[in-house]
């Protein structure tokens, strides 16, 4: 069965397309700044150099053309007809309590995940318009959604309960949901694989380090506990996004700025983080460069990165009452010496030694501790793509 595996974001779309008899990558690739001026696409055939075409896209209609132009063009294409896409998988980031799972997508489906939005209201859209333009232009493929929130669905009431009028939670659905399911799913089974163990033998904190990034705690195979919360915005400090703050800051800064809610969210969301402390980018290897050429408020955001990052992790270790192995994951996670090195000074009390060498490697499956350290720390790669191949076949076949 092949199946193409779309990760709709505001201005992108991510597409693989997968055997899934072989778990084989048939074609990959990206469309990039959909609705804004010098849209590209990167497409790579499996086996081949990228081709990267500069070309208009106005949105993401005209992007899911541009991939299934691709996939079947008679010089590059890996397949010879859309009828060779024998399924689709959608990354879809909020499910909140209605999903557990993932699941075949028909309309009661769609209007869940846009009664969600309003949760997720940077992703859930975007992730519907991939969707309604897979069902427009590939009708009968069956589709699944495949939720980020899914994963913590196991999470227990003392975890994703806000100190809030219970009503809050049981009228207005605030709790904590947490997010990048598929990823710490796929990393805490795939470490368990590394270590020789299954995923019930270990307690595994998984870090996805990118400009959205969250700690996990998996407890013998489940998610017990997780940075983000109601939305995306909450845990470490992000890229653009402000993390964990006191929510009094919101009227505070309402009042003494003049702001509406709805421009303080903007702050919040899109002018926060490592860009809004380092007032140069959220981008960490910027700032990493920076940082190394002395910019000392590069620095301050790396450092506060680091330190929020390391006392997740300790707080995990209290959770879940001990920890077997930490891996780091994402862009980030599997490539920034910098930052995994800022988080190891604060592991020491776990036993942990960083093993240099190791730490100049990017986006290899490795052990970062030495092997003397008492708590093993990995970088394990994410593939979400793959597990919502995995999850979309087994919905498919049914």
């Amino acid at each position: 069965m092949n199946v193409l595996v779309i990760n709709c974001g505001s201005s992108s779309l991510k597409f693989q397309l997968i055997r899934s008899e072989t778990e084989d990558v048939l074609a990959k690739g990206v469309c990039e700044r959909i609705g804004i001026e010098g849209s590209r696409i990167v497409y790579q055939p499996e086996g081949a150099e990228k081709i990267s075409k500069e070309i208009p896209m106005n949105d993401h209609t005209k992007a899911v053309e541009l991939v299934l132009e691709s996939l079947t063009d008679p010089e590059n294409g890996v397949i010879e007809s859309l009828a060779q896409i024998h399924a689709i998988g959608h990354r879809v980031v909020h499910g909140g309590e209605d999903f557990e799972s993932s699941v075949l997508i028909d309309d009661d489906v769609i209007r869940a995940i846009e009664a969600c939005s309003e949760l997720a209201p940077l992703h859930n859209p975007a992730n519907l318009i991939g969707i309604n333009v897979c069902r427009k232009l590939m009708p009968g493929v069956p589709m699944a959604a495949v939720f980020d929130t899914a994963f913590h669905q196991t999470m227990p009431k003392k975890a994703f309960l806000y100190g809030l009028p219970y009503e809050a939670y049981t009228k207005d659905r605030i709790r904590r949901y947490g997010f990048h399911g598929t990823s710490h799913s796929y990393v805490s089974r795939r470490i368990a694989e590394v270590l020789g163990k299954k995923p019930e033998d270990l307690k595994t904190i998984v870090c996805h380090l990118g400009n959205g990034s969250s700690v996990c705690a998996v407890d013998r195979g489940r998610s017990v506990d997780t940075s983000m919360g109601f939305t995306p915005l909450a845990g470490v400090l992000m890229g653009t996004r402000c993390g964990d703050i006191d929510p009094a800051i919101l009227e505070y800064y309402e009042k003494k700025e003049g702001m509406d809610i709805h421009q303080v969210m903007d702050v919040l969301n899109k002018q926060s983080g490592v860009a809004g402390l380092s007032g140069l980018s959220s981008d960490f290897r910027d700032l990493s460069d920076a940082a190394a050429a002395g910019d000392e408020r590069s620095q301050t955001a790396l450092d506060t990165f680091c330190y929020q990052v390391a006392k997740y992790i300790g707080s995990y270790v209290a959770a879940m009452n001990g920890v077997d192995v930490i891996v780091f994951t994402a862009g980030i996670g599997e490539n920034n010496a910098v930052v995994r090195k800022g988080v190891f000074k604060y592991l020491g009390y776990l036993g942990v030694k960083l093993d240099e060498e190791a730490n100049t490697r990017r986006g290899e499956e490795i052990r970062l501790s030495t092997a003397d350290s008492t708590t093993p720390v990995y970088v394990i790669p994410t593939n979400e793509e793959l597990m919502i191949a995995r999850e979309t076949v087994a919905l498919a076949e049914k």
